[in-house]
């Protein structure tokens, strides 16, 4: 079955929750950088921008690498990062 391309931004959005859904049941757990982009992602594509403040402790180590993450995506559309998310998971479920 072909991937088509969502018709519009309301196949976007429900592509996206699918593959969100999907990621949670994949058969082989993604390494920590993979991780951190599919957070990053998802973030970005359901969000948008970073909207808080990163981790004051700087020994939260995790949080801060997800706020880095996620931050690093500023500037990148909703749509493009649903996009992107969603070739992700179904690269990761292959």
């Amino acid at each position: 079955m072909k991937m088509q391309e969502p018709n519009n931004i309301m196949d976007l959005k429900q592509e996206f929750e699918q593959a969100a859904a999907d990621s949670k049941t994949l058969s082989t757990k993604p390494d920590n950088d993979v991780l951190l982009q599919l957070y990053s992602l998802y973030k970005q594509g359901s969000i948008g921008d970073v909207n808080t403040e990163p981790p004051s402790n700087p020994f939260d180590f995790v949080n801060k690498a997800k706020h880095d993450a996620w931050s690093s995506l500023k500037g990148k559309s909703s749509e493009e990062a649903m996009k992107e998310y969603i070739a992700l998971v179904n690269k990761l479920k292959s």
